[in-house]
């Protein structure tokens, strides 16, 4: 059976979402009950439907927009879109915006937390879990907002050098710039590592 590219990647992303722990459902058969995170392709929004609604206990969080492959270098310019969708009212629903934000074309995905001071969009490896978001939901702030919370570096031990470029990474987390890798996420994970194990948004 031939598939347009835009159905490559929702086969693709339905296949992440549920090995991330979402139930994929269609709008026409919605149990939001199915389990702790149901991600509801085609849900009808004031605006248009969205390509996924994402529900945790129940309760709308986040959204997902999704383009063909060859789109892939374009992502951060659909962020407009995908937005939209965010603060739209959803079908049956009475909502708040959804702080949760995605484009992927099921092999490059980047998200947003709009919860964040400056909300910027990243890349990411996966989507996150529904229990990730649910404990995320938990908390007064987001990560970046906490990563301006940043504990003094504990310098017994370290380099001159590794004081320096610890403290400066440090710095840019707080100051929330880009910080350009080879690999995006190596310097946030290297910093997270000398603070133990990291699960967070």
């Amino acid at each position: 059976m031939n598939q347009t590219p835009e159905e490559l990647a929702r086969d693709n992303i339905d296949r992440q979402l549920t090995a991330c722990g979402w139930v994929v459902q269609h709008k026409k058969h919605i149990d939001l009950n199915a389990g702790l995170g149901v991600a509801v392709r085609d849900y009808q929004t004031e605006v248009g439907p969205a390509d996924y609604i994402l529900f945790v206990d129940r309760k709308p969080v986040g959204v997902i927009e999704t383009k063909k492959e060859e789109e892939g270098v374009r992502l951060t310019v659909v962020e407009g879109q995908s937005a939209e969708y965010a603060v739209s009212k959803l079908k049956h629903l009475h909502n708040d915006p959804l702080p949760f934000v995605y484009e992927s074309t099921g092999s490059l995905t980047r998200f947003t937390d709009y919860r964040d001071p400056k909300p910027r969009s990243r890349p990411v490896f996966r989507f996150h879990r529904p229990e990730t978001f649910r404990e995320g939901l938990k908390k007064p702030k987001s990560l970046r907002e906490r990563l301006r919370d940043l504990p003094i570096l504990p310098r017994a031990g370290l380099r001159d050098c590794q004081i320096t470029a610890t403290t400066n990474l440090d710095d840019s987390f707080k100051a929330n710039k880009k910080i350009p890798t080879t690999n995006p996420h190596q310097s946030f994970w290297s910093a997270s590592r000398r603070r133990g194990p990291h699960k967070d948004l």
